[in-house]
């Protein structure tokens, strides 16, 4: 179990709470969800699915209706053109990390991941044996993978390298360059690479870029995605993967001893919302793009402060070395004497030392309030 790390945005969430229970008010972004409803036809084929009483097991790769439907989802966005019978349907997208690792990695095996990066990574790959390898990501590169550090960082037993575009919690995504050259790295040292991409829809410049773009990845390319962020679904607890044939058989027993099925009638919903309009998508990225101009502009305008414009995601992830304070420090601050909470950079990873994530995943109003209280305390904290 020591082995096993956690997620500093619930942790700073209640931490947040508690502050609130006592009467002070916080601006929420830490926590990395959208803030808008789940659009109402997907709550509506939920409610169909339980009046018709879709309340029992299903199979536990998913129901031949959904994963139909996924499998012509990926190809009509120009993703990815696989059948039906290599897509698994999990209780949200974590578990397809959990069984990606468990199903491939024996003690000692290596597995690569960006840094800074999405936690669970790490943490997932060291409960199972692994020995997780860091790729650092550096402003300089707009935190992006460098392809010439992958193949560097390459040995013997490397097994697994884990890709996030749009990266969760930089905001970068990659480019059709680096995808390529990454291809080009997994092919050559015969490497499987699980790609996330559960923030594919929120793209803002520019078309989504995967591996998966490049001949022969599909065959050793675990394709990782959900409801949660492209469709407001968060609590609906519903992911995907799409998987190597080989695979598929080891990953479903896997699902077979852990979670059994994914509920049913959340899979009704899963196919509206993946059959359905694509316009409160489009709405709620076009919301998005706005609030990230607007975050960006106020916080470069703080002195100490200075940020990328993201690519994709919902997350800035300003340099705040100048302000002399350690991420960990600074983030503990702002939300005790400025109250906005937000994440150390550090939190995902020691290549985050020297930044802070935050979430704009929040209206207009609350994320100048927060702009606002940071400059203050920016001006005050020395």
């Amino acid at each position: 179990m020591k082995q096993l790390g956690t997620e500093s945005a619930f942790a700073v969430l209640a931490q947040a709470q508690a502050l609130e229970r006592t009467g002070r008010r916080v601006v929420h972004l830490e926590i990395g969800e959208p803030d808008f409803t789940t659009p109402a036809h997907i709550v509506e084929a939920a409610q169909a699915g339980l009046k018709a009483g879709h309340t029992h097991y299903v199979p536990a790769p998913g129901t031949v209706r959904l994963r139909e439907a996924v499998s012509a989802y990926l190809e009509r966005n120009g993703r990815l053109r696989a059948s039906p019978d290599r897509v698994l349907i999990t209780p949200g997208a974590k578990p397809i990390m959990f069984y990606t690792m468990l199903a491939l990695c024996e003690e000692g095996d290596e597995v690569m991941f960006p840094d800074p990066g999405f936690p669970m990574y790490e943490s997932i790959a060291g409960f199972v044996g692994a020995v997780p390898v860091p790729v650092p990501l550096r402003e300089e590169n707009q935190f992006r993978m460098d392809p010439e550090e992958v193949e560097h960082l390459v040995t013997p037993r490397t097994k697994l390298l884990i890709l996030n575009s749009p990266h969760n919690p930089c905001g970068s995504a990659l480019t059709p360059d680096d995808c390529e050259a990454i291809a080009g790295i997994a092919v050559r040292h015969d490497l499987t690479v699980l790609s996330d991409e559960v923030y594919w829809a929120t793209r803002y410049d520019g078309k989504h870029s995967s591996v998966l773009d490049f001949d022969g990845m599909a065959e050793r390319t675990v394709l990782l995605d959900g409801w949660s962020k492209p469709f407001a679904m968060t609590g609906w607890r519903l992911g995907f993967g799409v998987f190597p044939a080989e695979l598929v058989e080891p990953v479903t027993r896997l699902i077979v001893n852990s979670v059994s099925c994914t509920s049913a009638f959340s899979q009704d919903a899963a196919v509206a919302a993946l059959e359905g309009p694509w316009k409160p998508i489009e709405d709620m990225v076009a919301e998005f793009r706005a609030r990230r101009d607007v975050i960006v502009e106020g916080l470069e305008r703080i002195p100490g402060i200075s940020c990328l414009t993201p690519q994709g995601a919902f997350y800035v992830f300003p340099n705040v070395k100048d302000l002399g304070l350690a991420s960990s420090v600074l983030a503990a601050r702002l939300l005790d004497e400025a109250g906005v909470a937000c994440l150390s950079g550090t939190a995902f990873g020691p290549w985050g030392e020297g930044y802070i994530r935050l979430s704009y995943a929040n209206s207009v109003d609350n994320i100048r309030t927060a702009l606002g209280s940071i400059e203050e305390f920016c001006r005050t904290c020395n």
